[in-house]
């Protein structure tokens, strides 16, 4: 039995693109109301993904991301941002966001089921420690966990191998005892394979390529597509 599992947050545990699609739905509802709001998620889940790899590799600070999303968005619609429309049409934009917050229907099973069977449990995450916290609190997690990482308080960000070391560390376990279970293949399951410990890729969608497939099996990690496949063996 593995003494230690540590996962990551947003689209793992938490589901997070739901909710950033209910979020702009209700902003757009709001601002353009004949809009059609599927047709401009895809766009938003694109700026998410651009600005705010801006902001893990330190290029924009998290504010910085907020606004050039925000920026972003609305260019397309004739609008111009200042600093401040920005951060407050983003503040609008998490008004929604907020309300959608709800957990993945595995997840608690899941978190139950180790908890059962004597392993500990923490996470590790990408992104500024009180949001994400908020977050684990609204969604009852906060019990189920010993320790939260997050990069923006460590100042490392996954995949570097520093934050899963120190996740370890935490938990006075050495990397080779503990799994690590995340979304993304690259950031989440080989950065942990990286740094010694297993990595779990959650492909929820089943959408991995022959060339994914390959690189996890290479560095050893799993995939599954439910954490109802993971079990505390």
């Amino acid at each position: 039995m593995i003494p230690l599992a540590l996962f990551d947050l947003d689209e793992t545990l938490f589901a997070h693109r739901d909710a950033v699609r209910l979020g702009i739905a209700d902003v757009l509802t709001r601002d353009f109301p004949t809009v059609n709001a599927t047709a401009h998620q895809d766009r938003w889940d694109a700026l998410e993904e651009h600005h705010y790899s801006r902001y893990l590799t330190g290029e924009l600070d998290y504010l910085g991301q907020r606004r050039a999303r925000a920026r972003g968005f609305l260019e397309h619609f004739g609008v111009t941002l200042d600093d401040s429309a920005a951060e407050q049409w983003f503040e609008d934009y998490l008004h929604g966001y907020r309300a959608a917050w709800s957990l993945y229907d595995d997840t608690l099973p899941c978190l139950e089921r180790f908890a059962a069977a004597g392993v500990r449990l923490g996470i590790i995450t990408n992104g500024e420690l009180h949001f994400q916290r908020d977050k684990i609190v609204a969604t009852e997690l906060e019990d189920h966990f010993e320790h939260v990482v997050a990069s923006g308080e460590l100042g490392v960000t996954k995949p570097n191998s520093a934050i899963f070391w120190h996740a370890c560390e935490l938990f006075d376990v050495r990397p080779a005892q503990a799994i690590y279970v995340g979304d993304r293949l690259a950031t989440d399951a080989l950065g942990a394979a990286a740094a010694g410990l297993t990595g779990v890729w959650l492909d929820r969608g089943g959408l991995a390529t022959d060339r994914e497939l390959e690189a996890a099996r290479l560095a050893g990690v799993r995939v599954i597509r439910s954490l109802a496949e993971l079990s505390a063996d």
